[in-house]
């Protein structure tokens, strides 16, 4: 089945030597070069992922990522000249699944949309009957769903704020370091700080404040079985 691809870049030349490139791999590629654009082919024939500019005309990148991630879990890959860590934790944060930092192989963004593809496949198949419900005392994970309910209340969470509650809610009481989590939350190819682990936990503990989500000091995090629930 022949994938298809989200392109936004208003810099005609990265533009086309990167649909040149997703061409020749034999992927659809809509290349557009504003996120109004994208946004009326996302809401008409939406593609199964986006290669995403942060820095565009009118409305850019996070906003357009954040909008996505309201109604759709399809893998979303930044590019941008924005090197900062804070930049890519922000659009790791509001749903990106992958950040690359300008200038860039475009053999290198070829590899990690092929990556995010397969992920994306397994996501859509893995789930069945048997493991659709991951209950950890007062939180219960839909897996089907991809929705998160605690004491009987459904919370909005992110992508990586529910793979984050996913690992923890499996193993109860297991303490994982923030290196741990940073690999099988974001993959084994991000080179980010471990702040971003920090910060999902912060905004899981803002959303459910009784959530028995604890700090093991100078190592991560753990989820503390049946905390006083019955």
């Amino acid at each position: 089945m022949e994938r298809s691809i989200g392109l936004v870049e208003d810099d005609a030349n990265i533009r086309d030597i990167v649909k040149a490139y997703l061409d020749k791999e034999g992927y659809q590629v809509e290349a557009l070069d504003t996120a109004e654009k994208a946004w009326e082919v996302f809401q008409q024939s939406p593609p199964d992922l986006w290669v995403l500019d942060i820095m565009l005309p009118g409305i850019d990148g996070y906003e357009f990522c954040k909008r996505i991630r309201q109604s759709s879990e399809v893998p979303i890959i930044i590019i941008s000249a924005k090197d900062e860590e804070v930049d890519k934790i922000l659009g790791l944060e509001l749903g990106g699944d992958d950040y690359l930092t300008k200038p860039f192989s475009p053999r290198e963004l070829v590899a990690r949309v092929k990556r995010q593809l397969k992920r994306w496949s397994v996501m859509q198949t893995e789930p069945s009957e048997e493991n659709e419900l991951i209950q950890a005392g007062e939180l219960r994970l839909n897996e089907t769903e991809r929705s998160a309910y605690f004491q009987g209340n459904e919370v909005e969470v992110t992508t990586k704020e529910y793979e984050l509650l996913k690992i923890l809610a499996q193993h109860e009481n297991r303490a994982y370091s923030r290196e741990e989590l940073l690999v099988k939350v974001w993959g084994e190819d991000y080179f980010g700080s471990d702040r971003a682990v920090d910060d999902l936990v912060k905004r899981l503990r803002k959303k459910m404040k009784e959530l028995p989500l604890e700090t093991v000091w100078g190592h991560g995090y753990r989820l503390r079985a049946n905390r006083g629930s019955s």
